[in-house]
């Protein structure tokens, strides 16, 4: 069985072409982004689009990047149409530039859609609920054509992949039959991201994301400050750059926590392992990967349920699932994690034996390998 993975930027595909490569099931990798260490006989890049994004990778700030990319995607479709056509049995398109795959192969081969977000009317309408509340007028980057791509795309897939029970949820939702979806939670690097030592004596919590609206900083933050009225010693550590979305509440909470505005992995996961827990109330994701880096440091994770978690985060058990928009469940949560030392090392090795242990990247492809493999036996 081969099976060819494609996508306009990287996204989780280069870990995933890496995994199948090492069982000898990768018919292929056609991507805009470089060669994460593939023989050359399995990877095709789109120069196009690249050297055209490259100017705006390292001079334009992050909204004009994110509208430049999609400006530039079309440079994708004609590129995936030169291509030579690699045999295969299964085509796995990322949502929203999967279409372009899907038709250069007969239908006779497995089409997968893959979803790194939950249902594009989800993922639409979540974000722009936020946008309409906290900063009126400014609209989804992402362009609607793109959400209608992805409509499409989902209507022509036999497979949809989904990270998280709340994609999977959003997908029924919205019409999609239920046969269709597939729930595989993303893999971890454990030789990057290890457990920690010790429970830090002063409450430190630690957010990896954009600072956006669609990620939920406008609830953290003030959770956090109830967070310091309790507990005046406590920390919270952001690591991410912002996005324009959040400009109106920039100003507000500049200060009150320390940022980090990009940490490269090695020193992320030494980051992690000074903290007390995670902290993520996502509107809406598919299923962040810094949960499942937070669950390998051994940190208990303290998350809503359209961050993903749930999928691999039960409540009281790997850390606790809050209310997306509830600055006081967050807070209390936070309280209760860095108030008793005991249940949070109990929690955090829960968090490494469900989140890490038989859940690395190679495990992964290896599920997707065996899913491809009995589905199309049947």
């Amino acid at each position: 069985m081969k099976i060819l993975l494609g996508t306009c930027g990287g996204w989780h595909m280069p870990k995933t072409a890496l995994a199948l490569a090492k069982r000898s099931h990768l018919a292929g990798l056609w991507m805009t982004d470089k060669n994460p260490g593939l023989p050359a006989s399995l990877f095709s890049r789109c120069w196009l689009f690249h050297l055209a994004m490259k100017p705006f990778y390292h001079l334009a700030p992050q909204i004009v990047r994110e509208k430049v990319f999609y400006t530039f995607s079309p440079f994708w479709r004609y590129w995936v149409r030169s291509q030579n056509l690699p045999p295969c049995d299964v085509v796995q398109g990322l949502m929203g530039f999967a279409s372009e795959i899907f038709a250069r192969y007969s239908k006779g081969v497995l089409r997968v859609v893959d979803c790194p977000n939950s249902h594009p009317s989800s993922y639409y309408g979540f974000w722009q609920r936020e946008c309409d509340l906290w900063c009126p007028g400014e609209k989804v980057p992402i362009p609607r054509r793109v959400f209608s791509k992805m409509n499409r795309e989902l209507m022509q897939a036999d497979v949809v992949l989904c990270p998280s029970n709340f994609v999977r949820d959003s997908m029924l939702a919205n019409g999609i039959p239920a046969e269709k979806c597939i729930v595989e939670p993303f893999g971890v690097d454990t030789t990057v991201f290890q457990p920690r030592q010790l429970i830090p004596m002063r409450p430190r919590f630690v957010s990896v994301g954009t600072i956006c609206l669609r990620k939920g900083h406008q609830y953290l933050f003030p959770a956090f400050a109830l967070v310091k009225q309790r507990l005046p010693e406590a920390e919270l550590v952001c690591v991410g750059d912002y996005k324009s979305d959040f400009r109106l509440q920039k100003k507000r909470w500049e200060g009150s926590f320390t940022w980090v505005r990009h940490l490269p992995p090695d020193e992320l996961a030494t980051l992690l392992k000074t903290c007390t827990a995670f902290v993520l109330p996502s509107q809406e994701e598919g299923f962040a990967r810094v949960i499942l880096e937070a669950m390998a440091a051994g940190l208990p994770i303290i998350a809503s349920f359209e961050s993903g978690a749930t999928t691999l985060v039960t409540h009281g058990v790997e850390g606790l699932i809050v209310k997306a928009q509830n600055p006081r469940e967050i807070a209390e949560a936070m309280v209760q994690v860095a108030c008793d030392p005991l249940r949070c090392e109990k929690m955090g090795r829960a968090a490494f034996c469900r989140g890490a242990l038989k859940n690395t990247w190679q495990d992964y492809g290896d599920r997707l390998i065996n899913f491809y493999s009995d589905l199309l036996r049947r």
